[in-house]
């Protein structure tokens, strides 16, 4: 099979892709993930990069235009700076900051005054045009045109909150997405079917029909949107406003002020019968950590009655806040110190008795947030609100990421207050009537159900913040309400903050108005978007360019997640999507996700994931436009380890994920022909968490395999592998790939390898699975990091091995001095140079809060390279990347080999579980670049240089 290769399948500009895709993490107003919560979506520059990347072609595909090697580095480097390159820019203070210009840039795609958009499509149109022998076109409206005419349609089957099919309409191509569930359907719709149908239409509403002005895309809509929201919140204030009473303020302000949120505390009976009073659970009573401005709640104890009561009262200036009354472990008694134990919560709650209290009152003031104690006319006020009607369907018995039912929450009914349950059921039935009131004013029934459609996402977003599982923040700057999913998970909640729907501040009604009208602004509103809702396995389509973002296994369970906001679509919107919106909760039993509870067991729930990922792919090769890649992304780490005997002491990890994508892949006949580590998480989320976490996502490029593909045995499949996969390896360091991503990179070049072949034939003439091939290519890579070890210095060897035994613990001097002669170093030479500690029989390697503090590399005569990677890992994490790079300005051409030492301390950290130590080492591997360019600033002046993948 032939075909020309795109740069995709080449190379790409990673640190680029990967610097922005980070930074989009942080942007909000405007971005299209405000529209409406969806968990793990892609960051739209690395989704425009790889659909873009698979449409333009690697210069090696036209040797006739680009004939030398020279030629077609020139030319690549020409598509790499329109993709993504990374520049020095000085800010209005003078600052000198690293900036991403290029396609991948949210502010370049977004800004009118910017021609990248234009640039990047004129690209594709010159592929298409010169695959058929064409003249390309070079005017944008005629370079649109052509790419709509000739470019294959995009496919994402799993299109969930939008970014792949978002980006594809952006690039000019024709976009498709499908998913099962719902929720996410009508995301995809509010991005790409809805915007381009209204594209440059003024607004009906008779405010903005007065004003002179050109409406270009989806702001005309989006005015509209922001009009009949602000009448729904009039009017919903007209019918409860009486709810959200405003509270008197302290006399050094107003007489009233808005109250921004109620803060409540749930409360259990204290199984002490001496005491039985209703004990808060409380995590912090912290209000405000601010320097010179903290708040606490101080709990009160009156025992003038015989059950002690526990009371509130708010304390300002600094002080000592008492610690929270509830923990993983359990909770405690604040009026008796009765330890309580979480399954005496869990049986109380079950039980109907879990109660709530009024801790404090936060309102709005001249200089910023009030913090008052209860009101008690407030509390009654709460308490007496009762929704007509409220969402009682049953919370599901077992589901991963759920912990409430625990706790005798039942219902999705039980994860809101009343007083929450008034507010969104009034809103909800607003968004009915708007739609006869965008009647009114002249519009036809298709555009007032558009308008609609985006008030009803907005009550999605309202219920996020207006739940009882929205927790209150009192950092510094983020005193606030904050929404309920921080996670892919509802988690138990002991204290929550009830916000005001109709106060000034984030999480009110037209705070969350707000972020959908701007992401709809935001969306390219061109083209043709169509999106449909059908299981995966029965998509229909021809000759389309597919690239997917599948569920991960058993990560996110999207399904029993997003009935929390179905239970507020489907009254609000049903009349609009009646077969989209059929079901009273979101279908479960066709999702592919391996739920044990839902499939009855691990076994069962495993096949029936394999079994689906496969029919999946069938159906995707069957459609596939052979002249362009297929691309998955999977970020996902689920790690098996295999123990063989003690002739073969490594040890072979395997990933359930990663074989069960793999397995699906190539058993519908496609071929992977690499895997690109895109970075596509926040920095320093693999520092909070821990052990087993990816930082990145992995795309997997795949072609359909060649009909006539060979067999090969499994002794050719090994030659072959070692042939191929350290050359690959030493391409994906030179690329920086973090050290926790390297194994997974791995799979790609290793798979490659693998997948182009009809069957790897075992000696019993069985075929390899893919967990085999897996194994296989983690022990090359594990043979290829220790083979790495030759190039270090002898006291580096020796260390290396001490660490693996003893990290930094001590061990017998006998032993050291015995293996110190095995790697022609010794133990005293090693104390000298300031990397062991020997004495009382003992040696134990120094650990980098034991270095010398005024260490010169400059004076020192015995400088190992575990020396130099230990103090640079010490002042990156004392001084960051500036003191790190100082340092490497220090140490010349032997910083280098650091980086290096890096990795397989990293793959030593993870075999061994160490995943804190593990961090050290992946962490100045994700940092080198920007140490690297910082450290030439000390020597000498010269541009920065992308890491080209």
């Amino acid at each position: 099979m032939t075909y020309r290769k795109k740069l995709i399948e080449v190379a790409l500009p990673l640190e680029a892709i990967n610097m922005e895709s980070a930074r989009e993490k942080s942007i909000r107003h405007g971005h299209p993930s405000t529209l409406h919560l969806w968990w793990a979506r892609r960051p739209l520059a690395a989704c425009r990069a790889i659909l873009w990347a698979s449409l333009v072609d690697d210069p090696s595909s036209w040797p006739d235009k680009f004939p030398t090697e020279e030629d077609q580095n020139r030319e690549r480097q020409r598509l790499f700076d329109i993709l993504g390159r990374i520049v020095i820019e000085v800010d209005k203070k003078g600052n000198q900051k690293q900036v991403v210009r290029g396609l991948v840039s949210w502010d370049e795609v977004n800004d009118p005054k910017s021609k990248v958009l234009e640039v990047g499509q004129r690209e594709i149109a010159r592929c298409l045009a010169w695959d058929r022998g064409e003249e390309p076109p070079t005017k944008p409206d005629a370079v649109r045109e052509y790419i709509a005419k000739y470019a294959p349609p995009a496919y994402d089957p799993f299109a969930g909150g939008g970014s792949i099919p978002l980006e594809a309409q952006r690039l000019g191509l024709e976009a498709h997405a499908s998913d099962l569930n719902p929720v996410a359907v009508l995301i995809n719709k509010a991005l790409i079917e809805i915007p381009p149908k209204f594209k440059d239409e003024p607004p009906v509403n008779p405010e903005d029909r007065k004003q002179i002005r050109i409406w270009k895309g989806a702001q005309g809509l989006a005015a509209d949107v922001r009009y009949y929201g602000k009448w729904m919140r009039d009017e919903a204030f007209k019918r409860i406003g009486h709810f959200y009473p405003n509270i008197e303020l302290p006399k050094a302000y107003d007489s009233e002020g808005t109250v921004i949120a109620w803060l409540w505390a749930r409360t259990v009976r204290c199984p002490n019968p001496i005491c039985s009073c209703q004990m808060p659970l409380v995590r912090s009573f912290a209000l405000s950590t601010k320097t010179g401005k903290e708040n606490w709640v101080e709990p009160i104890i009156d025992r003038s009655q015989s059950i002690p009561v526990v009371r509130f009262n708010v304390r300002t200036g600094y002080g000592d806040p008492s610690i929270g009354t509830v923990n993983r472990k359990g909770a405690n008694c604040v009026a008796c110190n009765t330890p309580v134990s979480l399954d005496f919560v869990r049986s109380e709650g079950k039980a109907g008795r879990l109660g709530v209290r009024m801790m404090a009152v936060v309102a709005e003031g001249k200089g910023g947030r009030i913090y008052l104690p209860p009101n008690e006319e407030h509390e009654k006020i709460a308490a007496s609100a009762k929704p007509k009607w409220e969402p009682t369907t049953e919370l599901p018995e077992q589901a991963l990421g759920f912990r409430v039912q625990g706790y005798g929450m039942t219902k999705h009914s039980d994860l809101f207050s009343q007083r929450q349950l008034l507010a969104l059921t009034t809103f909800s039935d607003l968004v009915k009537e708007a739609i006869e009131e965008v009647k009114k004013d002249g519009s036809d029934t298709e555009y007032a159900n558009a308008v609609a459609t985006y008030l009803g996402l907005s009550i999605g977003r309202c219920a996020d913040f207006w739940c009882t599982f929205a927790t209150w923040s009192w950092q510094p700057k983020n005193e606030l309400v904050g929404h309920a999913f921080g996670r892919q998970a509802i988690p138990m909640t002991w204290d929550y903050g009830e916000i005001n729907p109709f106060s000034n501040s984030g999480g009110n009604f037209t705070n969350n108005l707000d972020f959908t009208i701007k992401a709809l602004e935001k969306t390219p509103a061109t083209g043709k978007g169509t999106v449909q809702q059908c299981n995966a396995v029965a998509l229909q389509t021809t000759n389309s360019c597919f690239s997917t973002d599948p569920p991960y296994y058993d990560n996110v369970p999207y399904a029993d997640l997003s009935d929390f906001f179905y239970i507020w679509m489907r009254p609000t919107l049903a009349s609009l999507y009646p077969d989209v919106l059929s079901t009273v909760l979101v279908p479960k039993a066709e999702e592919l996700v391996a739920e044990p509870f839902r499939h009855g067991g691990k076994d069962q729930a495993r096949r029936f994931f394999e079994d689906g990922m496969k029919a999946v792919f069938d159906k995707m090769r069957a459609s596939a436009n052979s002249e362009f890649p297929t691309t998955v992304y999977y970020a996902f780490k689920q790690s098996e380890d295999d123990e063989r005997g003690s002739k073969e002491t490594s040890i072979v990890r395997a990933s359930t994920g990663w074989e069960t994508m793999l397995e699906g892949l190539m058993s519908s006949g496609w071929q992977v022909n690499g895997t690109l580590p895109v970075r596509t998480e926040r920095t320093g989320r693999l520092r909070d968490n821990a052990s087993n976490a990816l930082a990145s996502s992995i795309v997997l490029v795949c072609r359909p395999r060649s009909t006539d593909a060979l067999k090969i045995t499994r002794r050719q499949f090994l030659t072959e592998l070692k042939r191929e996969l350290p050359r690959a390896l030493k391409t994906l360091q030179q690329g920086n790939v973090a050290p926790v991503d390297l194994a997974q990179a791995s799979i790609g070049p290793g798979m490659a390898v693998f997948s182009q072949y009809a069957a790897v034939l075992e000696n019993d003439g069985s075929p390899m699975r893919v967990r085999t091939a897996l194994q296989l290519i983690n022990q090359i890579l594990d043979e290829f990091l220790t083979e790495q070890e030759g190039e270090f210095d002898g006291d580096t060897r020796w260390a290396l091995t001490w660490f693996e035994q003893y990290q930094f613990e001590p061990g017998q001097y006998g032993d050291a001095e015995t293996l110190s002669k095995a790697k022609n170093t010794s133990v005293q030479g090693m104390v000298d140079a300031g990397i062991l500690e020997a004495k009382g029989g003992k040696v134990r390697l120094l650990k980098r809060s034991e270095l010398k503090s005024d260490w010169n590399p400059n004076s020192d005569s015995r400088m190992p390279d575990w020396e130099i990677a230990q103090y640079l890992i010490h002042e990156l994490d004392q001084k960051g990347e500036m003191g790190a790079a100082e340092l490497l300005a220090k140490l010349g051409n032997r910083g280098e080999i650091a980086r290096d030492l890096a990795y397989r301390l990293y793959s030593l950290c993870d075999r061994k579980g160490w995943a804190q130590e593990g961090i050290a080492y992946n962490s100045l591997v994700i940092s080198w670049p920007e140490i690297t360019r910082l450290a030439s600033e000390f020597t000498q002046s010269q541009p920065v240089q992308s890491s080209l993948f």
